[in-house]
């Protein structure tokens, strides 16, 4: 190489190390502005997800606490003095308060508690229609079966979290209505549904049986034991 490409080469890495150091003076800001962003960003996700940690843990200790008082209206004032801010986790609390209400015998405020979860389009499908189905099944005398057939109806539909539950409702209303026909015509599908528990398959069995009705492929009638 000569005397002169070497200069020229020089001079070039000389331009290219100015121009560089150019950018880093005019554009390096940006730079650091990214860094920092990344690194908060990462700080402030993981303080987050330890707040959110640390108040699912409170509010499992406070729960549990209420639930180990002795006396019904005990767990149930308690139950009342829990609060969450997760919309999730008030909907849990609502659904026990419900059950805590039930047992202390206030039927009405049982059903208030479970009314707000069902109604509330913020809470996943699981939340919202198992409250409207034990709402539904609280109110089994003071509502008309007509009325509790078009809310055992709305949660049957196909998809729908506990719609073989549901079904089994409509079954036990057709049922009372004296149409035994319809009855076992819901209770076949829940028993030949995939999704059916061996509990409730087991309940809607019996259920035929009972009505003088024999499933062609049933040798024996087996034992309930459950959902």
């Amino acid at each position: 190489m000569s005397d002169t490409d070497s200069f020229i080469e020089e001079v070039t890495e000389e331009v290219r190390r100015e121009q560089l150091y150019g950018y880093l003076r005019r554009y390096g800001w940006i730079a650091v502005v990214l860094v920092v962003g990344i690194v908060g960003s990462a700080a402030y996700l993981e303080w987050q997800k330890a707040r959110s940690t640390a108040a699912a843990q409170a509010l499992g200790d406070s729960v549990l606490s209420a639930l180990e008082n002795d006396d019904a209206n005990s767990r149930l004032a308690a139950l009342g003095a829990v609060t969450s801010d997760n919309v999730n986790s008030a909907a849990v609390v609502s659904i026990l308060t419900a059950r805590e209400a039930e047992g202390a015998g206030g039927t009405v405020a049982a059903i208030a508690a479970l009314q707000s979860v069902a109604s509330n389009e913020a809470l996943p499908l699981e939340y919202a229609h198992l409250a409207a189905l034990k709402s539904l099944m609280l109110q089994h005398e003071t509502l008309s079966a007509e009325d509790r057939r078009i809310g055992y109806q709305a949660l049957a539909t196909p998809g729908a979290p506990y719609r073989m539950l549901a079904q089994e409702q409509l079954a036990l209303i057709a049922v009372e209505l004296g149409d035994i026909a319809d009855a076992i015509v819901q209770l076949e599908s829940i028993r030949l549904d995939a999704e059916t528990s061996e509990g409730l398959r087991a309940r809607a069995t019996q259920l035929i049986v009972a009505m003088g009705e024999v499933p062609a492929d049933v040798n024996e009638i087996p034992i309930a034991s459950g959902n």
